[in-house]
């Protein structure tokens, strides 16, 4: 069992190693590769100040370990792809790489990727959380069938061609992920 903790991201204090993060070589997803930390700072200061949109950094027993950010799905790219938002969220989630040198954990994404969807069905009004991964991110779209999520079909976003997925409550506590109990 491992104790997995959530904290707003403070960018005087977390911007080195979410740069360091979202630039690394097996980030490409997350569209930033080639970003300087001012760009860094500059994106996260934007979601910062939005009021529909929060990044938190998660720990795990104690290490920061990934980036977690969610939602409204009402008031982003998204909204003209769902039928229905009342009680939706949506998430990203980015797991730290490996420290220089050091072998992946086996079933440590599990651990944190579970906690993240713990963490978002501890609120009451979410009903189902909303991904939106580049389709041919095929290592998260296994991951988010692991956890619940039915795949809807692909949709166009600005930035990609995006597999538009969802998942309630119940199909998470049913799903491989769902019965993993971590410590939030």
């Amino acid at each position: 069992m491992s104790d997995v903790r959530f904290e707003p991201l403070d960018l005087d204090r977390h911007l080195e190693l979410l740069h360091a993060w979202v630039t690394h070589p097996r980030s490409v997803y997350w569209e930033m590769q080639g970003a300087s930390v001012d760009d860094v700072r500059a994106e996260y200061a934007k979601i910062a100040a939005d009021p529909h949109h929060h990044a938190l950094i998660g720990t795990v027993d104690g290490t920061p370990a990934f980036l977690m950010e969610h939602y409204d799905p009402a008031h982003s790219e998204l909204a003209g792809h769902l039928v229905h938002t009342e009680g939706y969220v949506g998430m990203h989630v980015l797991v730290a790489p490996p420290a220089d040198g050091a072998e992946p954990v086996p079933g440590f994404t599990d651990v944190v990727f579970a906690a993240v969807m713990q963490h978002l069905f501890d609120d009451p009004d979410v009903t189902r959380v909303v991904v939106e991964p580049d389709a041919r991110n095929e290592a998260i779209r296994a991951k988010n069938v692991a956890a619940g999520f039915v795949e809807l079909g692909e949709v166009a976003l600005s930035t990609k061609t995006a597999m538009l997925s969802t998942c309630g409550r119940e199909a998470f506590a049913a799903s491989r992920l769902g019965g993993r109990h971590v410590t939030v």
